[in-house]
C-alpha cells in the first residue's frame, strides 16, 4: 500500500511554515472599497432557552415560521402538539443553559462572525453586483440543525459549531466533526452558494464522475474567492497534514485515478470511493483523505483558471462542460 510522503517538522517550525503558507495561499483580493452592504444579523440564541411555557414556544414559532418548518422540521412530527411538547422538553432541560453558556463563551458578541460574513458578502457583490445579502439569524437548536440557507435567510445553529473540547457535540464521526468549528461557518455557507446550480451551471446529462468532480471544484473555487485568505483545508475539511499530503502527492493520486478509469466512469462504486463522504481513500494511499476526487476537481479548476486569466469568476461558474474544463486545464501532475 502506498503512503504519502509527509515531512515531519518540529512543532514551532511547522507553525511558522504554516503561517507563511497561509499568506501565500491568498487568492485574488478584490478592491471592494467602493462597495457597501447592509448586514442584518438577528441574535436569537437566548430566545428558546428563555421559554418558560408552551404558549411562549408556540408564540415564538408563530413569529418564526421558517425556523419552525425548516430548522426544527415541524413536518417530521405527527402533529403540532407532539412538536411543541418535544421542543418544550428540550429547551426546558437544565442542560440547555450549559449549552447556551458554552455557545456564548465560544462566539462572544458574534463580532468575528459578523466580520467574516461581511467580507464574504462584499466580495460576492463585487463579482455579482445584483447580489443582495440575506438576513442572518443565529440560534441554538439543541444540536438539531447546523445551517439553513436560502436567498433571503441564513440560519446558523451556533451550538453545532462549538469545536473540539465542547461538552456537547453533534453525533457524527470524528473526521466529520472537524468541520464543526466556528471557523467553518462562513466558508460552509459560501460552499452552499458555490454549489447552487443558479451560480454553478452543470450539464445534467453528464453523469460522469468527472462532471461531479468539476462541479465540486467550481464550488471550492468560488468559495475561496469569497474568502481569499481562508486556508484551503477549511473549505474542504481536511487537516493541515492531509492537505499538505494531497499537494505533495498529486502525482500518486493522479496515477490512481487514471488506473481506475475514474474520470469518465458512471459507476456508483467509483463515485462512492472517490467522491462520497469517508474518512480515508485507502485505495490511493494509506493516509489519502476521503473525497479526494473533489479535491482533484478543485485542482483542475484552479489549473483551468490559471490558463484562462481573462475569464471572470461568473464566466467560469457558467461553464457547464466539465470535459472542456478538464481538457483545457491541462492538469497532469507528474512525479517530481
Amino acid at each position: 500500500m502506498r503512503t504519502f510522503r509527509l515531512v515531519v517538522l518540529p512543532i514551532l517550525s511547522m507553525l511558522l511554515l504554516w503561517s507563511c503558507n497561509e499568506k501565500e495561499k491568498c487568492t485574488f483580493i478584490p478592491d471592494t472599497k467602493a462597495i457597501s452592504i447592509d448586514l442584518q444579523l438577528e441574535q436569537l440564541e437566548d430566545s428558546l432557552p428563555a421559554v418558560t411555557t408552551k404558549k411562549q414556544l408556540v408564540d415564538f414559532f408563530s413569529r418564526h415560521a421558517t425556523l419552525r418548518d425548516f430548522v426544527f422540521a415541524r413536518e417530521s412530527y405527527p402533529n403540532d402538539s407532539v412538536f411543541i411538547n418535544e421542543l418544550y422538553a428540550r429547551f426546558s432541560n437544565p442542560h440547555i443553559d450549559t449549552l447556551l453558556l458554552e455557545t456564548k463563551k465560544v462566539f462572544g458578541d458574534l463580532s468575528e462572525l459578523k466580520a467574516e460574513f461581511s467580507q464574504a458578502f462584499t466580495n460576492l457583490k463585487y463579482y455579482y453586483p445584483d447580489f443582495q445579502p440575506p438576513k442572518i439569524q443565529t440560534i441554538i437548536t439543541g444540536l438539531e440543525t447546523d445551517l439553513f440557507v436560502t436567498d433571503t435567510l441564513i440560519v446558523v445553529g451556533l451550538d453545532y459549531y462549538l469545536g473540539k473540547g465542547a461538552r456537547y457535540r453533534p453525533n457524527m464521526y470524528e473526521y466529520m466533526l472537524r468541520r464543526y468549528d466556528k471557523s467553518f461557518i462562513v466558508p460552509s455557507v459560501m460552499l452552499l452558494y458555490g454549489i447552487d446550480p443558479r451560480l454553478n451551471e452543470t450539464d445534467l446529462q453528464d453523469r460522469t464522475v468527472l462532471a461531479e468532480m468539476i462541479t465540486y471544484g467550481k464550488a471550492y473555487y468560488f468559495a475561496k474567492h469569497m474568502l481569499p485568505c481562508v486556508p484551503d483545508s477549511v473549505f474542504i475539511g481536511y487537516s493541515a497534514e492531509e492537505i499538505a499530503g494531497a499537494r505533495a502527492n498529486q502525482d500518486i493520486i493522479w496515477k490512481k485515478l487514471v488506473e481506475d478509469e475514474v474520470f469518465y466512469s458512471t459507476s456508483a462504486k467509483i463515485r462512492q470511493k472517490y467522491i462520497a463522504e469517508r474518512p480515508k481513500t485507502f485505495d490511493v494511499a494509506d493516509q489519502a483523505p476521503g473525497r479526494i476526487g473533489t479535491w482533484v476537481g478543485w485542482q483542475i479548476v484552479n489549473a483551468y483558471a490559471k490558463r484562462k486569466p481573462d475569464a471572470t469568476l461568473p464566466e467560469l461558474m457558467r461553464m457547464s462542460n466539465a470535459k472542456q474544463i478538464f481538457n483545457e486545464s491541462r492538469y497532469r501532475p507528474v512525479e517530481p
